[in-house]
């Protein structure tokens, strides 16, 4: 067990670790009031889900633009050619091009993006790719739309606050849920959209009880728990 701070233990005090909060703006209020990060700390949600990961039937992946976004400016790069270039500037990309980004990346290691959105006609080139920007997520993926003709669509709903999602080993989903600025309605109409994703996105292999626990927390503070059955489809 770590050793945690002074400020810590005065906030993890005013949390009942047994508690499942049964309404979702009272767990908000309360991670709102805990919080003792003198920056506006990000809102993060942890979603343990009744299923096994290591077979393919039961993976959960998906995107969601989440209504009122994460509150982070989110720098996108695009790899596209001729009108699709055009398209992706247009749209609002931070960086577009095709074969000089690939080789920057590849030669130079050049990482100053968030997320990479792809035409399928670059990713025999991008594919190479695979060992800088798989291990952090930045992969283009087509299951997840950042492999796509629209592009122009994919660049406005990443700067709105798309978020991508993919269960752990442990059968835990992590996402962003905005910062702590937000107020509560807003933060709970991220949640519940996050949530509903995640029901529609559900294995037709998953038995049982698919959301199992649901936990709110902000940086460096305590998670909340949250009643599975106050983030259900509405």
């Amino acid at each position: 067990m770590p050793n945690r701070g002074k400020k810590y233990q005065a906030v993890i005090a005013q949390v009942d670790r047994t508690r499942r909060f049964d309404n979702l703006e009272e767990a908000i209020r309360l991670v709102k009031s805990i919080s003792y990060a003198k920056f506006d700390a990000s809102v993060d949600i942890a979603v343990r889900l009744g299923v096994d990961p290591r077979h393919a039937d039961q993976m959960v992946r998906g995107a969601v633009v989440l209504p009122h976004g994460t509150g982070k400016t989110i720098r996108v790069l695009v790899f596209a050619k001729g009108e699709k270039e055009k398209e992706a500037i247009d749209a609002g990309a931070d960086f577009v091009g095709s074969d000089e980004l690939v080789d920057k990346i590849q030669k130079e290691n050049w990482l100053e993006f968030d997320k990479a959105i792809a035409t399928p006609d670059m990713m025999g080139k991008v594919g190479r790719l695979g060992r800088i920007l798989g291990p952090r997520g930045m992969m283009p993926n087509p299951k997840v739309g950042t492999v796509t003709m629209d592009v122009g669509r994919a660049v406005r709903d990443m700067k709105a606050g798309r978020v991508e999602f993919r269960v752990e080993k442990a059968g835990i989903v992590h996402a962003p849920v905005g910062r702590l600025s937000f107020d509560e309605t807003k933060l709970a109409e991220n949640i519940l959209s996050l949530m509903d994703t995640l029901h529609r996105a559900k294995p037709a292999a998953a038995k049982g009880q698919y959301v199992r626990s649901v936990v709110i927390s902000s940086t460096m503070s305590p998670g909340v728990k949250i009643d599975p059955s106050a983030v259900e489809l509405r």
